[in-house]
C-alpha cells in the first residue's frame, strides 16, 4: 500500500539568446550545452523508460523563452553545426590520445556525440517540442507553464500590470507550443508574494510551486507542512519544495553531484588544450568544450581520469539511497490521517549540464520506483486530483534563492535595473491603454515590439548574473540594450515618426511571441 508520493518536477529554462547579427555569438553556446547534456539526455532517458514499460509520472516546465529558442531555425541550424564541430574534435582526439589512457575516453565522447546526432538530428528532426508533447500524450510527462520571461513576478507585482502580463503572455505562449491550458505554474525562481495567486487564478492555472517556508511562515501556519499543499486566497494551490530531497542533491558539501566519482565540471579540454589545438569549435578563444576527462576526484590532488561505468555504479547507489530517505520519512508520517507529498523541484540543467550523471541517476530512481509499492511517483495534479480538500491559508512570501526572498535580485550590484524597468512598464501600460481601441496593423505592429523588448529586459537571469559576476558585462549590456531598444520605439511612436527599418531591425533580433497580445498590459490587475 502507498505510504507517500515523490513529485518529480524538472524547470527546464534558459534566457533567450539569439544574435543574428554575428556569425557565432559566445551566450548562444548556453543553448548548445543544455541541447547537448541535457534535453536530449532527458528525452532518451523518458523513451527507454517507455519502450521498457516502465511506469512513471513527472513535471517539466519548459519557459517561453526555452521554447522560442528550440523552435528557432536559425538557432538549430548553428546547433547542428556545433554538434558537427564537437564530432570533429573528437575524432582528432581519438588520434591524438591513442597511445594513453584517455583514448577510452575520446572514444566514450566520439560515440556520445554520435548518437546526440543521431537522435536529434535524425530520428527527431531537431524538434525537441514534439518529443516532450509526445512524451505528454503517453500520460508520463506533464508539462506546466512558466512566465514570459523568467521575470521575478514580485518585484513587478505594483508595475501598471508587469506581473500580471508576464503570466498572461506565458500562458498564451504554453498554449501556442504545446497545444493545451496549463495546469501548473512554474513561478520563476519560485519567486511568490500574496496576490499573485490573484494573477494566476485569472489564467485558470490550478497550483504552482513555492519553497518550504512560504508554507511553513503561512498564516494560518501549514498543519501538514510541506507534505501536503495549501489553497491560496484566490484558489490556486501551493505545493512547497521539500528541504531534504533538496539538501541531498544541492548540499555544496553533501550533495551527490559532488562524489569523487563523477565527471567533474570545470575540468574541460578547452582549457587543457590550446584555441588552435581545439580547432573550430574554440572559435580562437579558451572556453568550454563538453569534453571532460577527469573526476571530481576531491582533495586538493591531481584529477584523475573519469570512470564512466564507476560513475554509472555511484548514480545507482545515490538513487537507491535517495530511494530509501523518501521511504523513510513517509514511514514518519505514517501515523497522521493523510497522504503525504514530497515535492522535489530542480532546474533541469542540474542533470546532465552540471551533474552529468544526473540522468543515469533519474532513470534508475524512476526504475526502482516502479518496482516498489510503498511510495509511488506523482504529478501535483495527480495528486489534487486525489486529495481535494486541503487547507487554505495566506502563503508567505519567498523564493528558492539565496536567503529565501528576494534578495539575490535586488543586489547593490543589479538594483540599478528596477527604477528604468518599472519607467518602461508604466510607459507601457499608458501607451496601450491609450490604443486600446485601435486596430491599426501598424500599431499593433509596434506594440508588440515594445512588449517583447520590455519583456527580455525584465528576465531574472540579467540581474542574477550581474550579481553573481558571471557573465555580467553581457547581462547589463542586455538589460541596456533592450530598454534603449524600448525607449526608441517608444518616443517615436508617441511623436508619430517610427523609424521603419529599426523596427524591422528589432522585429528580426528579438523574435519571439509571434502572436503576442499587448493587450494584456491594459488590464489593471497588479
Amino acid at each position: 500500500m502507498t505510504r507517500g508520493s515523490l513529485a518529480l518536477i524538472l524547470h527546464a529554462h534558459l534566457p533567450f539568446v539569439r544574435h543574428p547579427e554575428h556569425e557565432w555569438f559566445f551566450e548562444e553556446e548556453w543553448l548548445f550545452e543544455a541541447i547537448t547534456e541535457t534535453y536530449v539526455p532527458l528525452v532518451a532517458m523518458m523513451r527507454r523508460l517507455h519502450a521498457d514499460a516502465v511506469p512513471f509520472r513527472i513535471t517539466m516546465s519548459v519557459t517561453p523563452t526555452l521554447g522560442a529558442m528550440l523552435r528557432d531555425e536559425l538557432l538549430l541550424e548553428r546547433y547542428v553545426r556545433h554538434l558537427n564541430e564537437l564530432i570533429e574534435l573528437s575524432e582528432r582526439e581519438i588520434v591524438r590520445t591513442r597511445a594513453t589512457n584517455v583514448a577510452p575516453l575520446a572514444h566514450f565522447y566520439h560515440d556520445l556525440f554520435r548518437e546526440t546526432k543521431k537522435l536529434f538530428v535524425d530520428e527527431w528532426q531537431c524538434d525537441l517540442i514534439q518529443q516532450l508533447r509526445e512524451l505528454r500524450d503517453l500520460g508520463s510527462l506533464e508539462i506546466i507553464a512558466s512566465s514570459a520571461t523568467h521575470a521575478v513576478l514580485p518585484l513587478f507585482q505594483k508595475t501598471s500590470g508587469a506581473a500580471h502580463a508576464q503570466i498572461a503572455i506565458g500562458c498564451d505562449e504554453f498554449r501556442e507550443i504545446f497545444g493545451a491550458d496549463p495546469v501548473g505554474f512554474w513561478l520563476p525562481e519560485c519567486a511568490y508574494a500574496p496576490g499573485i495567486d490573484v494573477l494566476l487564478q485569472r489564467q485558470e492555472v490550478r497550483w504552482f510551486v513555492i519553497d518550504a517556508h512560504g508554507l511553513t511562515s503561512a498564516q494560518p501556519a501549514a498543519m501538514r507542512g510541506t507534505y501536503a499543499p495549501c489553497f491560496t486566497p484566490a484558489g490556486p494551490a501551493a505545493f512547497a519544495r521539500d528541504r531534504e530531497t533538496s539538501r541531498q542533491v544541492w548540499d555544496a558539501k553533501s550533495g551527490f553531484p559532488g562524489d569523487p566519482a563523477y565527471r567533474d565540471f570545470y575540468r574541460d579540454l578547452g582549457f587543457d588544450l590550446t584555441p588552435e589545438i581545439i580547432g573550430k569549435l574554440s572559435h580562437g578563444i579558451r572556453k568550454f568544450t563538453g569534453i571532460k576527462y577527469h573526476r571530481v576526484t576531491g582533495g586538493d590532488g591531481a584529477k584523475q581520469l573519469y570512470d564512466p561505468e564507476g560513475a554509472k555504479r555511484v548514480a545507482h547507489e545515490h538513487a537507491r539511497h535517495f530511494l530509501e530517505r523518501r521511504t523513510a520519512q513517509f514511514s514518519e508520517l505514517q501515523e497522521h490521517n493523510f497522504t503525504p507529498i514530497v515535492v522535489a523541484p530542480f532546474d533541469a540543467e542540474l542533470f546532465g549540464h552540471w551533474w552529468f550523471e544526473g540522468p543515469i541517476f533519474l532513470e534508475q530512481l524512476i526504475r526502482l520506483t516502479a518496482a516498489r509499492t510503498d511510495v509511488g511517483l506523482t504529478t501535483p495534479t495527480q495528486y489534487l486530483e486525489a486529495n481535494r480538500t486541503q487547507q487554505s491559508t495566506q502563503v508567505a512570501a519567498s523564493s528558492w534563492g539565496d536567503k529565501g526572498y528576494f534578495d539575490v535580485w535586488l543586489d547593490e550590484k543589479c538594483s540599478w535595473i528596477y527604477p528604468l524597468l518599472h519607467r518602461a512598464g508604466r510607459e507601457m501600460s499608458e501607451v496601450t491603454r491609450k490604443h486600446s481601441a485601435d486596430s491599426d496593423s501598424n500599431t499593433s505592429r509596434v506594440l508588440k515590439q515594445l512588449a517583447r523588448e520590455l519583456l527580455l529586459a525584465q528576465s531574472s537571469d540579467w540581474p542574477f548574473l550581474i550579481r553573481n559576476h558571471t557573465a555580467g558585462d553581457y547581462a547589463s549590456a542586455r538589460v541596456r540594450d533592450h530598454l534603449e531598444r524600448f525607449r526608441r520605439l517608444h518616443d517615436s511612436f508617441v511623436a508619430g515618426r517610427v523609424d521603419d527599418a529599426f523596427l524591422s531591425g528589432c522585429e528580426a533580433r528579438d523574435n519571439l511571441f509571434r502572436d503576442l497580445d499587448w493587450r494584456h498590459y491594459i488590464s489593471s490587475c497588479n
